[in-house]
């Protein structure tokens, strides 16, 4: 067998070899992928999210809606949309919760009290609609924060609102949204958040 011979037979052989390197290594990063894709949360995956069970999962349960504390209604619908009054953090303890960001509360404070907001407003959703699997879109959330002056993490606290709507209702509860600082709001609640709902017919 001459050297030209050899050389072609080494060559071949690299080839096949290498070909089936390639092949066995791609198969276990496609495994991986999926993997990591079942891992994740079936929200992340865009399956559809039931809120009604999600509530729950994180062992929610809706209070009553407060009823409006002035002269107007917790709920306007008009054409597929609902706006939502705004609505400050539940009582605890029977006590309103009251601080102002930067002065009497930390951001995480004021995270718990944007959270229990979301709560708030969950439970008027659930009053209007019946069932909260008519919700097709949170679409715009106004979060007011009481602030110091100098108090600049308005977005860090109404985060507590965001999570929980996107926990609840995963693609849907994405929203477009806007964080300010207020001087002083009702009672001395540290936040207040507006929200507008897209909602689909009674099913």
């Amino acid at each position: 067998m001459n050297a030209t011979v050899k050389s072609l037979i080494f060559w071949v052989v690299l080839i096949v070899v290498g070909a089936g390197i390639w092949k066995f290594s791609d198969t276990f990063a496609r495994i991986d992928s999926e993997r990591a894709a079942a891992a994740q949360p079936a929200e992340a995956q865009g399956a559809v999210v039931d809120p009604e069970a999600k509530l729950k999962e994180l062992g929610i349960t809706l209070p009553t809606p407060t009823a409006p504390i002035a002269n107007y209604v917790n709920a306007v619908q008009t054409g597929n949309l609902l706006f939502l009054a705004g609505k400050g953090p539940l009582q605890q303890d029977g006590k309103d919760v009251v601080g102002r960001l930067g002065k009497d509360m930390t951001i995480e404070q004021g995270y718990q009290a944007a959270r229990s907001t979301a709560i708030a407003h969950l439970a008027v959703l659930k009053k209007e609609l019946g069932d909260l699997n008519r919700v097709v879109r949170i679409v715009k959330v106004l979060g007011m924060v009481n602030s110091d002056p100098a108090f600049t993490q308005q977005p860090a606290v109404v985060n507590g609102y965001s999570d929980l709507m996107v926990a609840v209702f995963g693609e849907k509860g994405k929203h477009a949204r806007s964080a300010v600082g207020m001087a002083t709001l009702p009672g001395g609640i540290p936040v207040e958040v507006e929200v507008v709902v897209e909602i689909g017919p009674v099913r």
